[in-house]
């Protein structure tokens, strides 16, 4: 098989084919310091500086983005989290310096997530009192989210995480039926969107999915991370009832990743890529993203096993 590019391979995967070897990403890598010796631009970098300064700040975190996931590998990248200028002349940069080889990608959700602890009562009330006004938020929301979206595809990013978290451990936040009516038909319509403008949609959410699955599945994501292990969620399983579908994201264990042995972290890897790996459809990833504080060494470790077992 002729080699493929990063965005090549990515794209291949998000379309359930079978690429040159399994890619790889993060929704987010906390670990650029450990890494290569200093952290992403952060907004309050920016403050204060001439328009002169900040293009320059811009184009030297743009080039070290490219430094990180080169040496990590990574098949999609995340652009980074600026003022939406600044992310559009992020990508610039960063598109002038390798062209297509990457897929980028945004947060781009636009959906109902867990409520805080200080407004769950407050959203259960407004469900029971208010359903027209919850609604109307949710197409409100949505279309927030779409228009936002349109702007990013237009500069160069082709790619959107869907990161409202829906579960935990036990089961989503609300019952099926309730997630039936205030989310899937809004997330639905968000990925559609983002498919009419040629992109790609990774329905991301922690926790126990399984009783929504049927319905993550028919909003028609691309593909869906992460798969979340703590929370008794089976790759095999998920590979099972997806294949054909949509392509699945994830899912070495977090948790292992912290408290875990050398042994725990190859074996939940293991089971992550021969659960997975079979028919194509698949990305490799953990089940959240490589944590600050988390030593560098256990997410490198995850990162050879994937070398060892990425190629089809």
């Amino acid at each position: 098989m002729t080699t493929m590019t990063p965005r090549q391979r990515a794209i291949c995967a998000l379309e359930g084919g079978i690429p040159d070897r399994i890619p790889t990403f993060e929704l987010e890598f906390q670990l650029s310091k450990d890494l290569l010796g200093k952290e992403w631009l952060f907004e309050q970098d920016l403050q204060g500086l001439s328009d002169a300064e900040i293009d320059r700040k811009l184009h030297e975190n743009a080039e070290y983005i490219l430094q990180v996931y080169e040496k990590l590998e990574h098949d999609i990248i995340p652009v980074p989290y600026l003022r939406e200028e600044f992310v559009f002349r992020s990508v610039k940069y960063m598109k002038e310096m390798v062209g297509d080889k990457y897929l980028f990608t945004a947060h781009g959700d636009g959906t109902y997530s867990i409520p805080d602890g200080n407004h769950m009562y407050d959203f259960a009330y407004r469900i029971a009192d208010d359903m027209e006004g919850v609604l109307q938020d949710a197409e409100n929301m949505a279309n927030g989210a779409i228009e936002r979206n349109k702007r990013y595809l237009d500069h160069g990013v082709q790619s959107f995480i869907l990161c409202a978290d829906y579960c935990y451990n036990s089961g989503p936040f609300v019952s099926p039926a309730m997630f039936a009516e205030i989310i899937t038909p809004y997330l639905a319509k968000i990925i559609e969107e983002i498919r009419k403008g040629g992109g790609y949609a990774i329905k991301h959410t922690d926790g126990n999915i399984m009783p929504i699955l049927d319905q993550l599945i028919e909003a028609k994501p691309h593909a869906i991370h992460s798969l979340d292990p703590m929370a008794g969620v089976d790759i095999a399983e998920v590979k099972r009832i997806t294949k054909g579908k949509c392509a699945i994201v994830g899912n070495v264990n977090c948790a292992l990743l912290q408290t875990g042995t050398e042994e725990e972290i190859i074996e939940s890897a293991m089971y992550a890529i021969n659960s997975a790996k079979e028919g194509g459809g698949y990305i490799y990833s953990t089940s959240n993203v490589p944590f600050r504080g988390l030593p560098l060494d256990r997410y490198l470790l995850v990162l050879d096993v994937w070398k060892q077992h990425r190629d089809y």
